[in-house]
């Protein structure tokens, strides 16, 4: 079968599906890979053919060293960076099929798009999802939150989450059906449509952090962790293996494609905090361009994109942002998590990681970028603008709170039995295999 997976946003949006082209590589199918032009050597290497999308998110982000260009933290300022990338990915996904198509996958962020083009092909979809989106009685939405509203209110904010969708996408689709040839139908029909006709959908993480609620309907499964492509000879840089080996496990600390312009703070944060809880660390630079900065670090080792699965195992805990995919990497590293959410389905699975006992708990990411706790004086007719002059310095407050959970993460034995046990049972599961037998079944 000539098979097309469509995956778009950051790295942990796309690498995933290049572990499951992978597979089905080997199974015997021809497969493609389209995606934004950043992660053309990922795809490649792996063996998959590669087809470019638009949208590309690494070429839009603000330079990191700019203070005056923060993250958008807002919810607002995300929804609406949200729509123009969706309008944009929109404008390229009908060129990503070609007329031997036989099969589409489609990523969470590109179902609502890929499902217009797979009838406009008459190709079957088989939508794979990293985040469990479908409402549910036993949790609110991920987007939420992670607090529980009772089962009914669970979910309506369910359904509410999924018309939220439907809106961004809508302007999308309206083009791209035009561009198809496509009757009109607006998101929520052809959803609807997908849903009435029991079309399955696989969820890429491990019922161990969410048990398939009893409430979804037949056809919805969760398989286990699709991971990303790695060549079976890749090693550490030697840079990497010389620092570990030179003193006790360190402390890995990144958070990936978030944080782009809070760098500063976050460097000068990391590298108090780590010296507060007497450890050595690792910081990956990421988005955030994080850096120890000046002066002899000689605890402190900086690196860029390194493979998780080989890094996290040699690290004594991990703090990152807890994405799906990150998240999942601690877990099957068998290392204590210390969970800083940043904004997404982030605060979920940093709660799921904590509930399970592989984290200490999390500690939201706008409480570790406040800036230093000197309050100004409101009786100077200055003081609003005072308050608002952006400032490198991190909270004292926030670096002895991330200093505390690291050291909690570090010493507590039970966090590392949880996590281990966690290693043990992800072990077991093979997410990758379970798409391809139900790529054997659609066929």
């Amino acid at each position: 079968m000539k098979i097309l997976i469509t995956a778009a946003g950051s790295y942990g949006d796309v690498a995933p599906y290049t572990g499951v082209g992978a597979g089905l590589r080997e199974a015997g199918h021809e497969v493609t890979l389209a995606t934004h032009d950043t992660y053309a050597p990922l795809v490649r290497s792996a063996g998959l053919a590669f087809r470019r999308l638009p949208a590309d998110p690494r070429t839009a982000r603000p330079d990191p060293g700019l203070a005056s260009a923060p993250a958008p933290h807002g919810k607002r300022d995300l929804m609406r960076k949200a729509a123009a990338f969706i309008q944009e990915l929109g404008g390229g996904i009908a060129e990503a099929a070609t007329a031997d198509t036989e099969l589409l996958l489609l990523s969470t962020t590109t179902a609502p798009l890929g499902l217009h083009l797979a009838e406009a092909l008459d190709i079957p979809p088989l939508s794979l999802a990293l985040q469990p989106n479908a409402p549910t009685g036993d949790f609110a939405p991920v987007i939420s939150g992670g607090r529980s509203l009772g089962r009914w209110g669970n979910r309506a904010m369910g359904r509410l989450s999924l018309r939220v969708i439907d809106r961004l996408y809508a302007g999308a689709v309206r083009d791209l059906r035009t561009r198809l040839d496509l009757p009109p139908a607006t998101p929520r029909t052809v959803r609807r449509r997908a849903e009435a006709a029991n079309r399955p959908v696989l969820y890429g993480f491990s019922e161990l952090l969410v048990p398939r609620p009893k409430d979804w309907r037949s056809g919805l499964e969760i398989v286990g962790n699709w991971w990303p492509w790695r060549a079976p000879d890749a090693q550490l840089p030697s840079s990497v293996e010389d620092f570990i080996a030179a003193g006790p496990p360190p402390v890995f600390l990144g958070f990936g494609s978030m944080a782009a312009g809070d760098g500063a703070r976050l460097s000068t944060l990391a590298v108090r905090a780590l010296r507060r809880a007497k450890v050595r660390g690792i910081l990956q630079s990421g988005w955030a361009g994080l850096t120890p900065g000046t002066g002899a670090h000689p605890d402190i080792l900086t690196v860029g994109e390194v493979p998780h699965a080989l890094l996290f195992p040699r690290m004594s805990a991990v703090v990152h942002h807890c994405g799906a995919g990150t998240a999942a990497a601690g877990l099957r590293a068998g290392v204590p998590t210390v969970p800083v959410p940043v904004t997404a389905d982030q605060p979920f699975w940093a709660a799921r990681l904590a509930a399970l006992g592989a984290a200490t708990a999390p500690i939201p990411f706008k409480d570790l970028t406040k800036g230093p706790t000197d309050t100004p004086d409101r009786s100077d007719n200055h003081s609003d603008i005072h308050s608002d002059i952006h400032s490198d310095e991190p909270d004292e407050r926030a670096v002895a709170r991330l200093a505390e959970a690291i050291t909690r993460a570090t010493t507590d034995p039970a966090h590392r039995e949880r996590a281990t046990e966690a290693a043990r049972h992800l072990a077991t599961e093979d997410g990758t295999a379970k798409v391809s037998t139900a790529v054997a079944r659609l066929l």
